[in-house]
């Protein structure tokens, strides 16, 4: 029977991570190219790991159902990647990305991981750069940083709205390199269907060749599953249709524990539904609340002319607009957090504040930072995310506000896992 035992190392928090690498056992460098581990999914975390553990001596199998590790859907993420190095100078610290991710996650987090995860993030970023990630820059050549919804510091890498397109090219790069070195083997279009125990530890999987439907096993000491999360139970999304879940169920029915399968991120900044035969959303980058001022009308009458089209939201006088996010959160204003977001826009729409044909939106509106600005600060920083938005909704953004409106979007619960990031499975 499986135990859940999370085998958070005793001691201070700020200690755990050290104290825990100090007393955990290491393998040698000649035992190391003996041990073979299976890596399924090559997105940031599984490509990232697959090319760690080759560098580090292992021998690798890595799966994915893509064409290419570059398909992953790591490639559509767009804001940036948090890290504590206070580059600002605005105080930020270890601790204080420690609190704003325990706290962004309703302090339902393990404490002890997320700790680890603020102390290793500066390194993470080091990491990117050597890997040739091509960051923003600060005039002066030094990292530049903006700001996300939740915090009050500045602590945010980017590479214009498609970061995650350039990590996923610098974790691809790095995972070619350990492939032509013969230390990682890759297997593309292959779906994982079952997870092999021998003896209760998990030894190997089951996997099914896309192009030609045949059924192959492979074996290794350890297996690594990286596939992704599992939004679109939820129906429609911001994850591609690809993005299904399946291997997470494979490992629960071989006995890994679930644990808040309903622990969701709810995104404030999504392009509205926009008809019926719709299979995903498509998600507005969480960054442009920086510069973006979120409003609905003050009066009802308004918002049902806009509803009708009768009106535009240019026609309506900035007396007239209710920035409800500053009303009510001066101090995080229009970065307030995600769900906090969420939850406003919703409550606006229900109460029948909705500016788009359904009732199903609010206004992001850049006419003030331009104005601030200039129209080219605001394209340097956005150019990509505002072609997007226009070339779905045929809206021009420098002109019109975007709507938006929540969405499912990250998933957070899943597969437990323990402090090692073990399941209940051992060896997977």
């Amino acid at each position: 029977m499986s135990i859940l035992e999370s085998k958070i190392p005793a001691g201070e928090l700020a200690k755990k991570w050290s104290n825990h690498k100090e007393a955990i056992k290491v393998v040698s460098p000649a035992n190391k190219r003996k041990l073979e581990i299976i890596v399924v999914g090559t997105g940031l975390g599984g490509a990232s790991a697959a090319a760690s553990l080759a560098e580090l001596g292992y021998k690798v199998k890595a799966f994915c159902y893509q064409d290419s590790p570059r398909r992953a859907h790591s490639i559509s993420a767009q804001g940036g990647i948090n890290a504590a190095k206070n580059y600002q100078n605005d105080n930020d610290s270890v601790h204080r990305l420690f609190y704003d991710t325990i706290k962004g996650g309703d302090y339902r987090s393990r404490e002890a991981n997320v700790y680890r995860l603020a102390e290793v993030s500066p390194n993470i970023i080091d990491q990117c750069v050597a890997q040739g990630v091509p960051f923003g820059r600060e005039y002066g050549g030094l990292l530049g940083n903006r700001s996300f919804g939740g915090v009050l510091v500045s602590r945010t890498f980017y590479a214009r709205g498609q970061t995650g397109q350039q990590l996923l090219i610098g974790a691809y790069q790095a995972l070619n390199r350990q492939i032509s070195k013969g230390n990682v083997e890759m297997f593309n279009r292959s779906e994982m269907l079952d997870v092999v125990k021998i003896d209760g530890k998990a030894r190997g999987i089951i996997t099914r060749d896309l192009i030609s439907g045949e059924i192959k096993r492979y074996g290794a000491h350890a297996v690594v599953v990286a596939t992704g999360g599992y939004g679109n139970v939820f129906f429609l999304s911001t994850n591609a249709m690809g993005c299904n879940g399946s291997a997470a169920w494979q490992c629960y029915k071989q006995g890994a524990f679930m644990s808040n399968p309903c622990f969701v991120q709810i995104h404030p900044t999504c392009i509205p539904v926009h008809g019926d035969q719709q299979s995903k959303l498509t998600l507005m980058s969480e960054s442009l609340r920086n510069d973006g001022r979120v409003w609905t009308p003050k009066k009802k009458e308004d918002a049902i002319k806009l509803q009708k089209g009768e009106i535009g939201p240019n026609d309506i006088k900035e007396e007239d607009r209710d920035f409800y996010l500053e009303r009510r959160y001066p101090s995080y204003g229009n970065l307030v957090p995600r769900d906090v977001a969420s939850r406003a826009a919703k409550e606006r729409c229900d109460e029948g504040f909705g500016v788009n044909s359904e009732g199903k939106a609010v206004f992001l509106d850049f006419q003030y930072s331009i104005e601030r600005l200039g129209k080219g600060v605001i394209e340097s920083r956005y150019g990509n995310l505002f072609q997007m938005y226009e070339k779905i909704t045929d809206v021009d953004p420098y002109k019109e506000p975007m709507m938006i409106y929540p969405a499912i979007h990250y998933t957070m619960g899943g597969t437990w896992v323990d402090y090692n990031l073990m399941t209940t499975v051992p060896g997977l």
